[in-house]
């Protein structure tokens, strides 16, 4: 067993796509959404909240729910859309926050159950809804931002 911490490769502070902002105990990132970007901010959600002492399984689930408000943004506005990923661990949890410059462009739930197995999408917002119960969708000056809760366990 490796009892050693993991270590991550450093996410330049400017590059090509993706402008970062670090905060004690979080991030802002600037992005053009693209599969690079998405592994760079999946990668930078993790050092962070391992680096803040959020467990593994908390790392996982704000993964996921930043991975399905990123797909419902390309879904909506397209690839290489602007987005601000922002992602900071409260009191209350770990806070994970989207946005996307469409605001007429609101995400839906599809009448899938989370159990189907035939279904082949469909299922992510619901999985948000049991991951971050509460999440809310607001206007902002650029858009929207998608702003979700995830209790620390």
């Amino acid at each position: 067993m490796n009892l050693n911490p993991p270590t991550f490769a450093p996410i330049p502070v400017a590059a090509l796509g993706h402008y970062l902002t670090p905060a004690p105990a979080g991030f802002s990132l600037h992005l053009s959404a693209s599969p690079r970007n998405l592994r760079a901010v999946r990668g930078l959600t993790e050092a962070t909240l391992l680096k803040a002492g959020v467990s593994p399984n908390g790392v996982d689930c704000a993964q996921l729910v930043l991975a399905e408000l990123y797909s419902n943004a390309v879904h909506a506005c397209g690839d290489y859309v602007p987005l601000v990923a922002e992602v900071e661990v409260g009191m209350a949890g770990v806070w994970v926050r989207l946005h996307d410059p469409d605001r007429s462009r609101m995400p839906w739930r599809a009448d899938v159950p989370l159990d189907d197995p035939e279904a082949e999408s469909g299922r992510g917002l619901r999985i948000v809804d049991v991951l971050a119960p509460g999440w809310e969708v607001l206007p902002t000056p650029i858009g929207k931002q998608v702003r979700c809760l995830l209790p620390l366990d």
